[in-house]
């Protein structure tokens, strides 16, 4: 079963850039991490895909480095702070915060 949630996540990544790490959290969860335990390491099995789909977006042509990199600091910071702000909410804030940006995010999508 873990095999099939495994392909899922890399699935996920490589078609939404890092859309895995959505899956990995509710598999995280499922097999008893607390939240922040979930939502962390869900970013050591989304790192190593999304540097996969990175080189296979630039070898296919569909890599704009020079678009992207204006995001760099500021990706770079944001990161920092949302590590650093984990262990500031509780277990509930973070599901809750989660899953608003899910929900906002499909939205978006199907109304664009």
């Amino acid at each position: 079963m873990l095999f099939f949630f495994g392909l899922g996540i890399g699935l996920l990544n490589g078609f939404f850039g890092s859309g895995g790490g959505i899956l990995a959290v509710a598999l995280f969860e499922k097999q008893g991490l607390e939240v922040k335990k979930a939502h962390a390491t869900s970013i050591a099995v989304v790192l190593p895909l999304s540097i996969i789909s990175l080189v296979i977006y630039w070898f296919h042509g569909n890599l704009l480095l020079q678009e992207s990199l204006p995001f760099f600091i500021p990706v770079l910071l944001g990161s920092l702070l949302g590590a650093w702000g984990l262990n500031k909410f509780s277990a509930p804030i973070l599901k809750l915060i989660f899953s608003i940006l899910i929900l906002y995010s499909s939205i978006k999508i199907l109304w664009s």
